[in-house]
């Protein structure tokens, strides 16, 4: 699209009873509550403003939308006032030009006129308005007492904040407030001395601020601009795009200047985001251009010799001979893939589909494996279907929030600020987590309740709180009743009722007191409409699927399924891993997770494809890597996954990968996993290609290409290749008509099409015949297997124990900074803010072992040993150590074990035992990797990608 602003109505939009009223001698009706601003602007008519816009509250501190109001003695603040019946207003008088006129001089008479030389010229509110109110010169001059003299703040890598610009109009602030929840923002000072502050009157960068861009893209003036913008001028046109870093998938413009990126806006219009966005999305995408990334395919005998790069035809035609000639020599089941959940839903569907109709065997997998995995085993068991329950908005209409095993702050940011509104809101609050997340206490919110329970001990721990729901009968009889089975229901409650299941009996291995978890209970069975939001700190464990069961059971009891402000929902860690479950990424499902020994399913399939599929399920990652050295499996295509720095137990992936024959990496930059490769064909970005992702909500968006591929292909592009190759003869010539294979074969997508997300701007599935316009909340009036399954998820201790030898329990996870394994955002400034991993440690443990913040310390597991530094902190408890994993110079995964859960082979990441000791530093390995990483900056800054 041609660079446009998107319209600013001025304040939010009402939902009242219609209203009518006259505006310059039109006649409109609009919802009661709307704005005098807001309504003109609907017909059409723009009332000067600077301190308004309609992503935040009205403020009416500029006093430039001034309107007259028959029957109304002065000149009220259109912003502020609301319509009423009958109303007749006047927004263009020769009064209110003068006053208008006049108000702007003030602010022009303090800001300098440097319009022409300015980044923002010509996309300045402040000069626009200037020119709405028809001023031309300054009656004050500019001699008197200015702010002209304020220093630059650019401290902060991606936007610099200029005081000598700043109208103090409070916008930034009350975007940090409202939108965002951050509070680090404040206008300091009175009177003509007032001035925008950040925390502590501290520079950007040391500040409170989250770099979430709230402020930026508030700011009616340059004082707050992206350094982008600066550097590179004003975006000239636009194209609107999906996010590709967490699953929350917000919606941007994508804003360009030629074919350069020029900033990342997100969207208004955006269902998932709402015009907000965090400091990965909005600032974090420099990595698209980065030297580090190859575009062009490289192939080698053996993993000792250099690369060579070749042509693609050379590269795709390797990739062919050898997995024919491997599946020759071992076996059609010698062969697999990996599919990614950062890709678009096209791509992991025509990577599976490459495995089932071209490899003809059914080992597929995907990251899921290692993270989600349980949720679509628990929830397909208990509701029938694996995926959350409602949309983003519905958290607005919850009276409780339970979060367990989830850190939406720093894993999901945008929804963790439209949850936090809630809260501020007065929702109650009730965290399940061993450490003391953000949302436990921070500005204007405190939860009700935080359960700090030892790692590993979930499932004894809602299994607790259910025993207390149903000994003081607060279970919601109707609702199980009529919705639900009963003679499961029967069971579960006997179980769960034992003496032996209550608080008391298990405080001691939880470490929380009884009483403190009966109350929990009670809120959440008590409070109103109730939603559990989780993470990974729920799945990654050996009992992942037991505790998703378990959230399930209480939800049920309740009856909090099926309406606004209630459900289960997983948060989803990456893009799009929600949509590589849904297109059959598993190796016992097909597309809509129906499985693969379904001979009614499979016909589907082989209708279309035109082949025979395997009815028998294929290997799992974890057991594609045990038959590799067993020798049985020689092959392997995975598209944008590092397994072997994802994965649990380094040294045992690495062995898994050692041992084939074939690997071929399709992904941007040289990973850990590509060490361990024979072939590299270079991924495109989410910004060179189209598609879909689909979110944490199943919510399905459009990912539209902003530039061309680097490496002269989109992803899905690569996989028709190496089908083609392998005789398939595909015939796509753009992802639309992927989609309509998918919706084809899918029942729970046939309602989808490219030209229905246009027209909508998403959709969420399912969208069938049953439901044309998507289903934002499941299970209304029943579960989608019929009636809920209550299942006994009995606890069962991990084989994974502390002993004198490890005594401390470690447990992972991410920071707000940085994504994933860190390919990506470590090749942006992000790394300003988290340069290394670090180990948290008790200040208890850490003096029994001497160590000071900072230090350099060893941590051993019966699997391995890592070192990193320490940061003393009693955000965990006791016993419980917690490190991120974004930096492969940490190796945290070569601590984890082999452990993982029942059902689905997720790892337990979250409970390892270790022990902490002093050490003089990195290793040597650890050295020569940051060493090399450094150079690879250095190389970056001086020749990015082109």
């Amino acid at each position: 699209m041609t660079f446009t602003r998107e319209k600013d109505f001025g304040t939010p939009a009402a939902s009242g009873e219609p209203v009518s009223l006259t505006i310059d001698g039109q006649e409109l009706t609009v919802p009661a509550g709307t704005s005098i601003m807001r309504a003109a602007a609907m017909v059409e008519t723009d009332i000067p403003k600077l301190c308004a816009t309609d992503s935040l509250e009205s403020f009416g501190s500029c006093r430039l939308c001034l309107v007259e109001v028959e029957g109304r003695n002065g000149y009220p603040a259109s912003c502020t006032t609301p319509v009423a019946p009958g109303m007749v207003v006047r927004t263009e008088t020769d009064k209110l030009r003068k006053l208008r006129r006049g108000v702007m001089e003030l602010y022009i008479s303090d800001h300098p006129l440097d319009c022409l030389t300015c980044s923002a010229n010509g996309d300045c509110e402040l000069q626009d308005q200037a020119g709405a109110v028809g001023l031309r010169d300054v009656r004050f001059g500019y001699e008197g007492e200015n702010h002209l003299e304020g220093c630059k703040d650019e401290s902060n890598p991606y936007f610099t904040f200029d005081p000598a610009k700043c109208i103090v109009c409070s916008r930034c602030v009350r975007a940090c407030d409202e939108t965002q929840g951050t509070l680090a923002l404040t206008v300091d000072g009175r009177g003509f001395a007032s001035k925008i502050a950040a925390s502590q009157d501290e520079d950007f960068l040391s500040s409170e601020c989250v770099s979430c861009g709230a402020c930026v893209q508030a700011c009616p003036t340059s004082a707050l601009i992206e350094n982008t913008v600066i550097e590179k001028g004003t975006p000239d046109r636009a194209v609107v795009t999906t996010c590709a870093y967490c699953g929350v998938g917000c919606t941007f413009r994508a804003e360009m200047r030629g074919e350069e990126l020029v900033r990342m806006v997100p969207w208004k219009d955006g269902k998932a985001n709402h015009g907000h966005s965090c400091v990965k999305g909005r600032f974090a995408w420099g990595y698209a251009r980065h030297g580090d990334r190859i575009v062009n395919p490289m192939v080698r005998s053996s993993v000792d010799e250099p690369w060579r790069e070749v042509s693609w035809e050379e590269a795709i035609g390797h990739v062919a001979r050898e997995f024919r000639r491997i599946q020759n020599a071992y076996g059609t089941r010698s062969i697999g893939g990996i599919t990614s959940s950062r890709c678009t839903n096209e791509e992991t569907f025509l990577v599976q589909k490459l495995v089932r109709q071209g490899f003809g065997n059914n080992n597929v997998d995907t990251c899921a494996r290692v993270c989600h995995s349980p949720t679509g085993y628990g929830l397909k068991t208990t509701f029938g279907t694996s995926a959350g329950t409602q949309d983003f908005d519905s958290v607005q209409h919850a009276d409780v929030i339970l979060v367990i095993g989830a850190n939406p702050t720093d894993g999901h940011p945008v929804f963790a600020s439209h949850m936090k509104r809630r809260l501020r809101k007065g929702a109650k609050l009730i965290v399940i987590d061993p450490r003391r997340i953000d949302l436990v206490r921070s500005p204007h919110i405190e939860a009700s309740h935080h359960l700090p329970l030892r790692p590993g001990t979930n499932v004894a721990m809602l299994t607790a709180m259910a025993h207390v729901i149903v000994t003081e009968g607060l279970v919601d009889e109707a609702f199980v009743r009529e919705r639900c089975d009963g003679d499961a229901y029967a069971e579960w409650a006997e179980f769960v009722s034992d003496p032996a299941r209550s608080p008391e009996a298990i405080e001691d291995l939880t470490g929380v007191p009884a009483e403190d978890v009966r109350a929990a209970a009670r809120l959440y069975a008590t409070g109103g409409n109730a939603a559990i939001y989780y993470g990974l700190g729920v799945t990654e464990h050996s009992q992942g699927s037991s505790t998703v069961m378990a959230i399930a059971n209480l939800a049920m009891a309740t009856g909090n399924v099926g309406k606004e402000g209630a459900g289960v929902n997983p948060l989803r860690g990456q893009n799009n891993v929600q949509g590589a479950c849904d297109m059959g990424s598993f190796p016992h499902e097909l597309s809509g997770y129906r499985h693969i020994s379904d001979g009614d399913t499979r016909a589907l399939f082989e209708k279309d494809w035109g082949v025979s599929l395997d009815p028998e399920p294929g290997l799992r990652i974890p057991n594609m890597l045990d038959a590799a050295t067993d020798g049985t499996f020689k092959g392997i295509f995975i598209q944008g996954e590092d397994i072997l720095q994802s994965d649990p137990n380094t040294r045992h992936v690495a062995a898994g990968l050692a041992a084939m024959e074939c690997v071929v990496v399709q992904d941007l930059f040289l990973n850990e996993t590509a060490n361990y490769a024979h072939v590299f064909l270079p991924g495109s970005t989410f910004l060179e290609k189209d598609g879909t992702f689909t979110n944490a909500e199943r919510r399905i968006q459009l990912v539209r290409k902003v530039m061309e591929p680097l490496n002269g292909h989109a992803d899905w592009e690569v996989v028709q290749l190496v089908a083609n190759a392998m005789g398939l003869g595909w015939d796509y010539t753009h992802p639309s008509q992927i989609m309509d294979e998918i919706a084809r074969l899918t029942p729970t997508f046939t309602g989808v099409n490219y030209d229905v997300l246009e027209q909508r701007g998403s959709v969420q599935w399912p969208m069938n015949d049953a439901a044309p316009e998507g289903t934002p909340m499941m299970h209304i009036d029943h579960f989608v297997r019929g009636k809920g399954m209550f299942v006994v998820t009995d606890y069962v201790p991990t084989d994974e124990r502390t002993g004198p030898r490890f005594p401390l329990l470690l447990t992972t996870g991410r920071i707000l900074s940085q994504y994933n394994v860190g390919a990506q955002t470590r090749r942006t400034a992000n790394v300003d803010w988290h340069a290394e991993d670090r180990l948290e440690i008790h200040p208890h443990d850490a003096e029994n072992r001497g160590v000071r913040d900072g230090d350099w310390v060893s941590l051993r597991s019966r699997a391995g040993e890592t070192t990193l530094r320490a940061r003393i902190t009693d955000r965990v408890a006791p016993g419980v150590v917690y490190t991120t994993f974004h930096h492969p110079d940490t190796q945290a995964n070569v601590i984890t074990t082999d452990y993982s859960d029942w059902a689905t082979n997720c790892p337990e990441y979250k409970v390892t035992a270790v022990q902490v000791t002093p050490s003089n530093g990195p290793s040597d390995w650890q050295k020569s990797y940051r060493e090399q990483a450094e150079a690879s900056r250095r190389i970056e800054a001086a020749e990015p990608a082109e």
